[in-house]
């Protein structure tokens, strides 16, 4: 790693962004990794000769996925409006999610996930219910299926006037529709009950669908990548306490994928790199007497 110079850590040397360089002391660059492991960890009196930088960069990269995984939780978070379909598209480099919220007068609320379907595909039928097809045999799909269209027209009533005043209900052609207030409520079920919206991911589709816009103004997606940076390797790093874990990663991929070593060299590199994971990941969990004491004082309330 190239160091540079305070001025340029600042105030990256007078360019736009001022902040492109805060915080990367932190990171060690895929670049980086490759030309260490190929000096070090590989030659005529190495245990692994004849490599070519390809097969380093590919394990490299596949054990810098493995980390963003479950281990260094490098958590992205983006804030984006819904559409008018109660949709939210994932980002493109969206792999888990681990909290969404909705943003309201500042705050964020964390929503709850819907265990039950709400959307679906669908396809065009005539009035004998036989499914339609074009002319190369493939069946014919509409834009949104009528769960789509349900989920997408369900909202609140909002006329001081009314005695439906601020109810869910279905718009539909204008026209407001309204659920059976009368015991509408006997034999709710309580475990997907909310009077927050509420959410399913189609992550076939890309999408994050909501049961409704209720008194959102923005919604707050916390995720997890891979750590490829779409593709771009130059912008590719890990976070220095994983890079003895790197370098014993490739070292043991390589290892056991090759023909005739012996199985004794194959188990000492797993254990490797096994340990220098789990040191890793006590190293980074960063556990402060202060943040101790935060979590005991979180346990002394008052049970009404």
């Amino acid at each position: 790693m190239a160091y540079i110079t305070q001025f340029e850590y600042y105030q990256n040397n007078g360019n736009n962004p001022t902040n492109e360089n805060w915080g990367s002391y932190q990171y060690v660059s895929l670049q980086d990794i490759v030309n260490n492991f190929m000096l070090m960890y590989q030659g005529n009196h190495e245990l692994i000769n004849n490599l070519d930088r390809y097969q380093v960069i590919f394990h490299a990269k596949r054990g810098i996925q493995e980390l963003n995984y479950d281990a260094m939780k490098e958590i992205k978070i983006l804030q984006i409006d819904i559409d008018a379909n109660y949709r939210y598209v994932l980002p493109s480099d969206f792999v888990n999610w681990v909290r969404i919220s909705q943003f309201k007068d500042g705050i964020l609320y964390p929503l709850t996930e819907n265990i039950q379907t709400n959307w679906s595909t669908a396809y065009l039928q005539d009035n004998n219910s036989n499914i339609l097809f074009d002319q190369d045999g493939n069946a014919l799909s509409p834009q949104d299926s009528e769960l789509d269209l349900t989920r997408a027209t369900r909202g609140i009533y909002l006329n001081d006037g009314s005695a439906f005043n601020n109810q869910p209900g279905y718009l539909l052609d204008g026209c407001w529709y309204f659920d059976y207030q009368i015991g509408s409520r006997f034999g709710l079920n309580t475990e997907t009950a909310n009077v927050n919206p509420t959410f399913k991911i189609d992550k076939k589709g890309g999408v994050i669908n909501f049961s409704s816009a209720r008194y959102m103004d923005s919604v707050v997606l916390e995720y997890v990548s891979d750590g490829m940076e779409q593709g771009d390797d130059s912008q590719i790093s890990v976070n220095k306490l994983f890079e003895e874990f790197i370098y014993a990663y490739i070292k043991f991929s390589i290892l056991n994928g090759r023909f005739g070593i012996q199985e004794y060299i194959v188990n000492r590199a797993r254990k490797d790199k096994s340990s220098l994971l789990r040191n890793a990941k006590l190293r980074l969990s960063n556990i402060h007497p202060g943040r101790l004491l935060q979590n005991m004082r979180g346990q002394n309330k008052w049970i009404k």
